[in-house]
């Protein structure tokens, strides 16, 4: 009876280093590349300038005219202007 109780024991033992095994996985393949990728959108909007040649998520394409603390003005040829804010802008072209 009392080998039972230590093998139940061991068995709880290695099912926790399964799941912080998993937590460690999930941790790197998952949640670490998301923030770095987060880091990195948010230093290229900081970084905007009057010039900058960006696309927007929706897939607007065109040229900054201006920026501000939550907005960038995008000049898309002609005479349009448009107003987004900074997390709409996708990427630098």
């Amino acid at each position: 009876m009392i080998l039972l109780q230590a093998g139940a024991g061991g068995g709880n033992f290695s099912f926790l280093i399964l799941m912080v095994g998993m937590f460690v996985v999930m941790y790197f393949f998952m949640i670490r590349p998301q923030q770095k990728k987060q880091k990195e959108q948010q230093k290229m909007v900081n970084e905007l300038n009057a010039g900058d040649e960006v696309v927007t998520a929706g897939g607007l394409h065109g040229k900054v005219v201006a920026t501000d603390e939550t907005t960038v003005t995008i000049a898309t040829g002609g005479a349009a202007r448009l107003r987004f804010d900074k997390s709409a802008i996708a990427r630098k072209q």
